[in-house]
């Protein structure tokens, strides 16, 4: 699309703006449930869609792209209602015969830039938001999944009128080009860096932004569990879409002394998830040449600087297939730790005390997840407190992602904002107050002239109020 033909869409859906804004839970549940049976219904397509772009397992598609988006689905049309009602709140005495109220107002038009490890998932899970939000909206897949892509356009544009939900397929220039115009709210999902580039074209606007980035989440795991089960889970956390996911364990730490213990156990864990009896074995491929490139050139660097190459590291460039890697002997000075990884590598780094834990997680600040394998309480609120992270899972990854009733997202480095469920809902919405103020009120006594007894009766406030 021309940027003339994207503007023309932009201006159609600015003068739907305020007939959306007045639509009513039913008539949005309407568009939900609409949307459900689309995918219900064309569940077999979207499988292949994202199977064509990289590879990915239909069980994986099925339980991170279309179960993560029917469950949101589900539980937003069950609440939306509850969401949108107007929240009465307490009256203090001084506001004595007044009465106060939050009422949710869509925040207008959004936009919604996703990224390609979810091609699915990442663009319709805030696309459900927006529209319990009330809000018409742009959607740009990312061009690294074309397939997910042209499902996603068909779907839109059979389910929804342009000016309420329009999508853009394009290279980059075509994000750069949607983030300059005066949208109302931006959703992105993607790198710290290009996030950084849309929160400043956003400013130009003063447009709000949801950040859902990443960064290096670190996965701890203490020499008082289950070393076998937390190996069964890391691995299969890291596994999964072949370690191109926000939330995967980046690097792990561990105890020194238990070190070669863990790995013997992560081997175990791997060996029984690729089945390697069979040539091809469903697994997630990497999505382009470029990403396979930049992994191998990680992995190498990193071996070359003292790195022991414990399991894996195999490739084939044909097919975009990087083998499920664990390096050992990693400090937090080698270059893998330099930034996210987004792939099936996984270093493991050695500590001695919890101070050093703190040091070396200090150096990739405020991850988006935070991961503990641990039933320490001591510990574990030593990291809770003292450690600052988007989420923090015990004795488990990847899987609080999918929490209905927890916000999701980053702080600082590793996102703004939260999505989700109400939090997504929110984050689509303006919180306005509303006040209403009855013909005789107390306030009427601290009008001017400010006399002695007007300043006393202040002064009582202050005190006693």
């Amino acid at each position: 699309m021309t940027n003339s033909e994207i503007k023309k869409i932009f201006d159609l859906q600015l003068s739907n703006r305020a007939k959306l804004a007045e639509s009513t839970a039913s008539d949005r549940k309407i568009k939900l449930k609409k949307l459900l049976h689309y995918i219900l219904k064309h569940s077999e397509e979207i499988q292949k869609a994202v199977y064509s772009d990289f590879k990915k397992p239909s069980a994986e598609v099925k339980l991170t792209e279309i179960f993560a988006v029917t469950s949101e689905l589900k539980h937003t049309i069950r609440n939306l209602s509850k969401w949108m009602k107007p929240k009465r709140v307490g009256m203090p005495l001084t506001f004595f015969g007044s009465s106060a109220k939050i009422y949710y107002e869509p925040k207008g038009i959004s936009l919604i830039i996703a990224p390609w490890n979810f091609p699915f998932q990442l663009l319709v899970g805030p696309f459900v938001s927006a529209i319990a939000a009330g809000c018409p909206v742009i959607l740009k897949p990312s061009e690294y999944s074309p397939n997910t892509s042209k499902f996603l356009k068909n779907m839109i544009s059979e389910l929804f009128n342009e000016d309420e939900a329009f999508l853009i397929e394009g290279e980059s220039d075509i994000s750069k080009y949607l983030t300059t115009l005066p949208f109302d709210h931006i959703f992105f999902t993607g790198s710290t860096a290009v996030g950084k580039l849309i929160m400043q074209e956003a400013s130009k606007n003063l447009t709000s932004v949801t950040l859902e980035l990443g960064g290096k989440s670190p996965c701890i795991v203490a020499e008082d569990y289950d070393l076998k089960n937390a190996a069964r889970r890391i691995v299969w956390g890291k596994y999964m879409n072949a370690g191109q996911t926000c939330v995967a364990p980046d690097y792990i730490l561990i105890n020194k002394n238990y070190q070669q213990k863990f790995i013997s156990f992560m081997k175990e864990a791997i060996d029984k998830y690729t089945n390697k009896n069979q040539q091809d074995y469903e697994y997630t491929h990497i999505i382009n040449k470029a990403h396979l490139e930049r992994l191998k050139f990680s992995l190498n660097e990193c071996i070359e600087n003292g790195a022991k190459l414990e399991i894996g590291s195999q490739f084939d460039e044909k097919s975009n297939f990087m083998e499920f890697t664990v390096l050992s002997n990693v400090t937090s000075d080698s270059p893998i730790m330099k930034e996210e990884i987004f792939g099936p590598i996984l270093p493991i780094l050695t500590y001695e005390s919890l101070d050093e834990i703190e040091e070396i997680i200090s150096k990739n600040p405020n991850p988006l997840a935070l991961y503990v394998f641990s039933n320490n309480k001591k510990l574990i609120d030593r990291i809770k407190t003292r450690i600052k992270s988007g989420a923090l899972s015990i004795n488990e990854v990847v899987v609080h992602f999918s929490h209905p009733n927890l916000p999701f997202g980053g702080v600082n480095q590793s996102g703004l904002g939260k999505a989700h469920g109400k939090y997504g809902f929110e984050s689509f919405s303006n919180a306005k107050s509303i006040f209403k103020q009855p013909k005789y009120s107390a306030n009427l006594l601290f009008y001017p002239p400010y006399t002695k007894r007007v300043n006393k009766l202040i002064d009582l406030l202050i005190k006693y109020l």
